[in-house]
């Protein structure tokens, strides 16, 4: 009947995924936007709409926005989720005054309460057909045959009962944005605005005495788009100079990845996380005297240019496995008591007290087996190994050290190992285990290295 008609597979997760995209431009209006389904946002603009007028410009403004980017919306406005929903649904564009829901709703049809199909259907086959059909009715006759989520929906949208909207991005404690008349497309233009955003931060941080430690750097283009550049520091920050200079390595680091597209509208700078800002003594020409600054704008430069990863720090791990017993982690620098910046080594010891010589230099990431040709048993060194096809002799030998599995974890996950410290006729040192006894009814022990001595 209709042979023009376009027929295009449904893309669940593309849809998603542009929802999502949506929700992060709707970020220009208020930091407080959840997914509603399949097809919806909510928008909580309490606070809000003073900076574009009043309700109605800001309406106004997004459907014209979403308009020009190609989108059929429609949207409405209400003191609840629930008449908001309602009126974006059956009264597009509609801006419903606190006090008139219920004159509002009465006219809309139940699927305007957002009920569930079923209990829609079971209402109308009994001539409840709208609703104000329902507010009209007992309630005690409608819960006790639909169940209390139909009056709990009737409370929401008439603004009776409470519904919170759960924001799908935290709301940063301090944020700060200018609008452009003219867009900015060169990097320059967006580091100049940063400082100049860092600068306005700088009052609410002193006055509040914290400074910054993950700032987030949110840029909109005229098209809709949106691309965040974080950045975290070691050590709090307020001064705008090294905050922009921070956002400087960022913005080279992404440079083949920031697409302006027709310019930038909107740049927004905000805390996501902030510290407790500690003043520190100058000299008299200015200069802090306060240890191991330097080393920590090194360290935060260089993340900001090479991610997160690019520098990393060893720190202990509760574990009695020697290959689980330390991690990499981001360089991070907590201060110390003497404003130092150090590692945090304050884990417990993962085997107890262990003199760091009984350890090898080299530890491998995984022990490589190797062949014992001969050794003391049932518990004594190995005579002579065969490693990476070398056959080495044993001249001297210590151990065993026993190493078990944490009591909470499985023993099949780590049989109990003799670990031996052995040196070769040529005076080359090596860590070896043998895990499993000799004499035991199941296997026979096997053998490995875990690492070398220097």
């Amino acid at each position: 009947m209709h042979p023009d008609v376009e027929i295009v597979d449904a893309q669940p997760q593309a849809d998603r995924r542009l929802l999502e995209s949506l929700a992060d431009w709707c970020d220009r209006y208020t930091p407080l936007v959840a997914l509603d389904g399949s097809d919806g946002l909510f928008l909580d603009i309490t606070g809000c709409a003073h900076l574009f007028g009043n309700e109605k410009r800001m309406l106004d403004d997004i459907l014209s926005r979403l308009f020009h980017q190609g989108f059929d919306a429609r949207a409405g406005l209400g003191a609840s989720p629930g008449i908001a929903w309602a009126a974006a649904r059956f009264l597009s564009p509609a801006i419903v005054p606190p006090g008139e829901e219920g004159e509002t709703l009465a006219p809309l049809p139940l699927a305007a309460l957002r009920i569930a199909p079923a209990v829609r259907a079971g209402l109308e086959s009994v001539g409840l057909k709208t609703a104000g059909a329902i507010m009209a009715a007992p309630r005690a006759p409608l819960a006790r045959r639909f169940g209390a989520a139909l009056l709990t929906r009737l409370d929401q949208a008439l603004d009776r009962a409470e519904e919170a909207i759960t924001p799908r991005l935290p709301v940063p404690p301090l944020s700060v944005e200018r609008h452009l008349a003219e867009p900015v497309v060169l990097a320059d233009d967006i580091e100049r605005l940063v400082g100049l955003l860092a600068a306005s931060l700088r009052a609410e941080l002193e006055r509040r005495g914290e400074g910054a430690h993950v700032l987030q750097l949110a840029l909109f283009r005229v098209d809709g788009a949106m691309q965040r550049l974080a950045v975290g520091a070691a050590r709090p920050l307020r001064d705008p100079a090294l905050i922009e200079r921070l956002f400087r390595e960022r913005l080279a680091a992404f440079e083949d990845r920031l697409d302006a597209g027709c310019g930038f509208e909107l740049v927004r700078l905000s805390v996501l996380k902030a510290a407790p800002f500690a003043l520190e003594q100058t000299d008299l020409a200015g200069a802090s005297t306060a240890a191991g600054e330097d080393l920590a704008l090194f360290t935060d430069r260089v993340r900001a240019r090479l991610g997160e990863t690019a520098l990393l720090r060893p720190v202990l791990v509760e574990s009695h496995r020697p290959e689980r017993a330390a991690a990499f982690v981001a360089a991070e620098m907590p201060e110390g008591r003497d404003g130092r910046a150090r590692p945090d080594n304050s884990a417990p010891d993962p085997a107890g007290t262990v003199d760091m010589a009984d350890r090898p230099i080299r530890l491998f990431r995984h022990p490589e087996p190797v062949d014992v040709v001969a050794a003391e048993v049932p518990e004594g060194p190995p005579l002579r190994f065969r490693w990476r096809r070398a056959v080495h002799r044993v001249a001297r030998a210590e151990g065993p050290e026993r190493i078990a599995a944490e009591w909470w974890r499985d023993p099949q996950d780590m049989p109990t190992r003799d670990y031996f410290r052995v040196e070769d006729d040529d005076g080359r040192r090596y860590w070896l285990f043998r895990q499993g006894f000799y004499g035991a009814a199941e296997t026979m022990p096997r053998w490995f290295v875990h690492g070398v001595f220097a």
